[in-house]
């Protein structure tokens, strides 16, 4: 059983930056150290807010490392590493702690729709490969399958087991889940919009998308919960929540890229299947970045 209660708060799914088809370097080195400076208590790159469908094996490692040097141990960064191959999952989870990742973040197998013993021993292969923690991405809208509580319960008793990003969109889950392991399970919230309400059913932050555009935001967001001022942390997310909904009109790396264009720190270069934002998504969001008070 692992825990890293270093493993809290707010945050950002980092987008990877391209120019000319090509990863950005200097705007992804930029973007870990404005994320870090605006007081992001954690870094998760090469999730697929990074874009890790359209990056080749080469590319994903590459930005894992550069996060994590660019990092320099001021935050944790736990890094993507998941696949509905197992064997690729291993692959990139024994890299990322190769590169110095702190921890790594594996979804649940898309497509493949295996049953909940083929899930088990999917997350089994990848605890008994590495020696730091696993955050389990349980996120069924997207890729079909849900890994149940008992499941989970099971997979806490491994070592490198250390706890799960919610996406299920049901707040209820973080209750059971707590109520199953305890609450040294650690429990991200992967919405957003239901991030504070995640936090007070127990869960211990949000691993996030909006944080790309908005970090010092949702970090306080998360920094006044944990002092005890909800009244504060609510006020906060009423200044996000334009923006919570805005970035999700379409896909949320899209939205995330228009924002973090808007602010001067990269283009909006996406790869396809991913197109730029919209028109009308793109005035949905710049309104909701001014009620924000990021753009005036």
């Amino acid at each position: 059983m692992a825990g890293d209660r270093a493993f809290k708060g707010s945050m950002p799914a980092l987008v990877t930056p391209f120019m000319d088809g090509k990863i950005d370097e200097a705007a992804f080195r930029a973007l870990v150290d404005w994320q870090i400076s605006e007081g992001a208590h954690g870094l998760v790159p090469v999730g697929t807010t990074g874009e890790s469908p359209t990056l080749s094996h080469d590319e994903h490692r590459r930005v894992v490392e550069i996060c994590v040097a660019e990092a320099r141990g001021r935050v944790p960064v736990i890094a993507g590493a998941g696949s509905n191959n197992t064997i690729e999952a291993v692959d990139l989870a024994r890299h990322a702690e190769k590169a110095g990742a702190t921890g790594v973040l594996v979804v649940t197998p898309y497509y493949n729709k295996p049953n909940q013993e083929g899930m088990y021993q999917h997350f089994r292969a990848i605890n008994d490969a590495i020696g730091i923690p696993i955050i389990m991405y349980n996120i069924p809208p997207r890729s079909v399958v849900d890994l149940s509580i008992d499941t989970m319960k099971r997979l806490f008793e491994l070592k490198n087991i250390a706890g799960v990003k919610d996406a299920t969109g049901n707040v209820g889950r973080i209750s059971l889940q707590r109520q199953a392991m305890g609450p040294e399970f650690i429990q991200l919230s992967g919405d957003d919009i239901t991030a504070l309400s995640c936090m007070a059913a127990g869960a211990h932050g949000c691993i996030s998308v909006v944080s790309n555009v908005a970090p010092k935001l949702c970090a306080e967001l998360m920094e006044r919960w944990f002092r005890g001022e909800a009244a504060g942390a609510l006020a906060i997310q009423d200044l996000l929540t334009p923006l919570h909904a805005g970035i999700f009109t379409e896909a949320g790396v899209t939205g995330a890229k228009y924002g973090l264009s808007l602010l001067g720190r990269m283009r909006e270069d996406v790869r396809l299947p991913l197109v730029n934002s919209t028109e009308t998504t793109r005035k949905i969001i710049r309104a909701a970045m001014v009620h924000a008070g990021l753009l005036h």
